[in-house]
Order: C-alpha cells, then sequence, then structure tokens
C-alpha cells in the first residue's frame, strides 16, 4: 500500500504537518509560483472524511448513489471523475498517481506514513510535536521557529516566513531530482 515508483517518486513531494500548521497556505503560494514558471503541478489532497464533491440531488450524484461505480462530469471548464469505492480497499498511492496526467510535480497533502520525500510545515503553536525528529524522510523544514539543535544534517531547515525560499529549496530539489533522471 505504502509504495511510489521509482520514476514517480522523483517527481512527488508530500507536504505534512499538523492542522493549523499552514500547509495549504504555503500550496497555494508554491503551486501559483511553480504555475507561473511554466511547470505543471499536480496535486493530490487525503481525507480521513466522507467527501462530499457534488450537490447530493445533482443528476450526477443521482446517478453515483443509482450505482454506478464511476461518474465523469465534464465541462468546458473542469472534468472530476468520482468513484464510489462501495467498501473496496482505498487504492494506493502509486495507484492514485497513475490517475493523473503526468506533472513537472506532484504534491501531496496528507500522506504522513509513506515514505516518500516530505517537506513538513511545522509551527510550534499547532500544539502537536513535530514529525521530522521520527521521520527520516522528512528532507527539509518550513517552520516559523528557528533550527533545532541536533537536528540531522541532512535536513533543511526553512523559515516558512519567506516563502520565497521555500520556493528557491523546492526548485533546487527539482532540479537535483531530474538530474538523477
Amino acid at each position: 500500500m505504502h509504495e511510489v515508483s521509482p520514476a514517480q517518486a522523483r517527481t512527488v513531494l508530500g507536504v505534512v504537518g499538523t492542522s493549523g500548521s499552514g500547509k495549504t497556505t504555503l500550496l497555494e503560494f508554491l503551486i501559483a509560483q511553480l504555475a507561473q514558471q511554466g511547470r505543471k503541478v499536480n496535486v493530490i489532497k487525503h481525507s480521513h472524511h466522507d467527501l462530499e464533491l457534488e450537490p447530493p440531488r445533482k443528476d450526477s450524484a443521482r446517478l453515483r448513489m443509482a450505482g454506478a461505480a464511476e461518474v465523469m462530469v465534464a465541462s468546458p471548464f473542469r472534468v472530476a471523475i468520482i468513484k464510489e469505492l462501495r467498501g473496496a480497499p482505498e487504492p494506493s498511492l502509486d495507484e492514485q498517481l497513475s490517475r493523473l496526467s503526468p506533472a513537472d510535480l506532484t504534491l501531496l497533502e496528507g500522506f504522513k506514513s509513506y515514505p516518500i520525500d516530505k517537506l513538513e510545515v511545522y509551527r510550534q503553536e499547532a500544539g502537536k510535536p513535530p514529525l521530522y525528529p521520527d521521520d527520516e524522510h522528512v528532507i527539509a523544514v518550513a517552520s516559523d521557529q528557528p533550527r533545532p539543535d541536533g537536528l540531522r544534517a541532512s535536513v533543511t531547515w526553512l523559515d516558512l516566513n519567506q516563502p520565497l525560499a521555500v520556493l528557491a529549496w523546492l526548485n533546487t530539489h527539482l532540479k537535483k531530482n531530474s538530474e538523477k533522471a
């Protein structure tokens, strides 16, 4: 379940952190900047909650509730595929990634336990302990706290209040990974 193909791993980065740490705000900034640079960015947002993606009385919801396995809703503006699992296991991350079109980068939000490179967004005032001390896959931390003593040398510490510095780190990370390809 927790597998990502080697080719996908080069273009996948998890953005993790506790609720209220600022993940979505940072992601919005990074995605907008990367798009301005001409990069194609995909996002998978994981949730533990039941998702309501369409108004319950709309035709697409009615068809899905009637028993359709998947419903595609398409317009000149966007396309969405809604798949009802009906008790089947949640698709693996590899399966989810394979459903997306190719991109320069796929950002994952909410896949804390997966063995992928991660950028942790950490704010002490969120009231939860950080992930980076116990997760060797955290390769960078964006925080409003100073770099702690004893941090693994392999972890890059970034100032969360300087999102351009986080963007610069991400561009360097992408470049290094594309050179490995």
